[in-house]
């Protein structure tokens, strides 16, 4: 991470001023594509496949590489006219709703899904930085005390934050086999709950925490609330003052629970450049303008494989390692249901963000194969 801090957040800041509101690449993406050391026909055959709707319902790719924007599609979706197909009605977590998804209130402000759980780890991580929360060893459950909590399985006593982060929570807990059509989704069944700390909490234990790796979306709401509580702020307004606003960021949408509590598993809207921010964020070693935002212990811990699903891929702190190198992470990777991904890669300062919107038909390609398959294969270490 060998870039000024100064001159990629000038550079990042200047590209999002000047960004195209289209399609068609303009000359000074043509042009940086070349300095920053990128095989243009690499970055045209994507743009081309895309157009050609390989990759489904795409909204936007972006590409930055030391702090210049060297690719910037926009790809407009007639999404009234797509959910038409299904059922519309208005609720927030009808994801088939035009209103709410993928895109709020006809604004520029996309769903990031899954993606919100990475950000709430950063979030999490600033008030460890602050030493609001003492350490990830701290166990959970006390911080519910206001909360009639089953505990008659000592396991769950023994819940660990740092569990909750590497989702290996130890919770009885399915929404991967059902994933997003099935009643029997435990993410669904939360989302449609009035009470979800009440849901995720009062969930019986079928391991002990720390020992397997169980994707779960209620582990990050009460990442979420842990913060709410260590803090005295409600997440979204912790993420103003300690992240969004040091990065500039002043319009955003974040989903709000029957029982006011912030959706920190999927909740969150950002434009793809706001989104961007964050990555360069990360690829600054948490500095923004001259301030550390989040430490670089806090993000070096994040992106250590806590859990390995082979000798290539990892997960960190609700952070996805699609690419291990002798055990340290060459992408880091934020996902999102539909598409939604930010994908760093430290060793080129390359930030990734696709928005997207397959929620129904599996599209030929995948978005998220782009970056490992067709564009790292085409780029110098260095650029000009």
């Amino acid at each position: 991470m060998s870039t000024s801090v100064l001159r990629f957040a000038v550079l990042l800041a200047i590209c999002c001023l000047l960004l195209p509101a289209c399609g068609d690449q303009s000359s000074s993406q043509t042009d940086a594509l070349y300095v920053q050391g990128i095989d243009q026909s690499a970055i045209d055959s994507v743009h081309q496949d895309i157009l050609d709707g390989d990759y489904g319902l795409i909204d936007h790719f972006l590409l930055i590489r030391n702090g210049e924007t060297v690719a910037d599609y926009h790809y407009d979706q007639d999404y009234q006219t797509i959910a038409k197909e299904h059922d519309t009605t208005n609720h927030q977590y009808n994801y088939d709703h035009p209103a709410w998804h993928p895109y709020y209130q006809n604004t520029n402000l996309h769903s990031l899904q899954s993606v919100s759980k990475s950000i709430t780890s950063l979030l999490l991580g600033i008030a460890v930085d602050e030493g609001l929360i003492s350490d990830v060893d701290a166990p959970v459950l006390p911080f519910f005390r206001d909360y009639a909590i089953d505990t008659t399985d000592a396991r769950k006593k023994a819940m660990t934050i740092e569990d909750l982060l590497t989702m290996q929570a130890g919770l009885q807990w399915d929404e991967s086999s059902s994933y997003a059509d099935d009643s029997n989704n435990d993410c669904i069944i939360m989302e449609l709950s009035d009470n979800w700390i009440r849901y995720v909490l009062n969930k019986p234990m079928d391991t002990m925490p720390g020992t397997a790796f169980v994707y779960n979306s209620g582990a990050t709401v009460l990442l979420g609330k842990i913060v709410g509580v260590a803090t005295g702020k409600r997440i979204d307004e912790w993420a103003e003052e300690k992240l969004f606003g040091p990065l500039g960021i002043t319009e955003y949408y974040w989903k709000v629970t029957p029982r006011g509590e912030i959706d920190t598993e999927g909740g969150l809207y950002l434009s793809v450049h706001d989104l961007a921010k964050i990555g360069a964020l990360v690829l600054q070693d948490g500095q923004w303008g001259g301030q550390q935002v989040v430490s670089r212990e806090w993000l070096a811990a994040s992106f250590q494989p806590a859990v390995r699903f082979d000798e290539k891929r990892g997960y960190g702190y609700q952070w996805w390692l699609p690419s291990l190198e002798n055990g340290e992470a060459k992408i880091i990777a934020g996902n999102g249901y539909g598409g939604q991904y930010l994908m760093l890669v430290p060793d080129h300062e390359m930030v990734v963000v696709f928005n997207g919107w397959n929620i129904h038909e599996r599209p030929e390609k995948s978005s998220w194969a782009v970056l490992q398959d067709r564009i790292l294969p085409n780029i110098r270490m260095s650029a000009d």
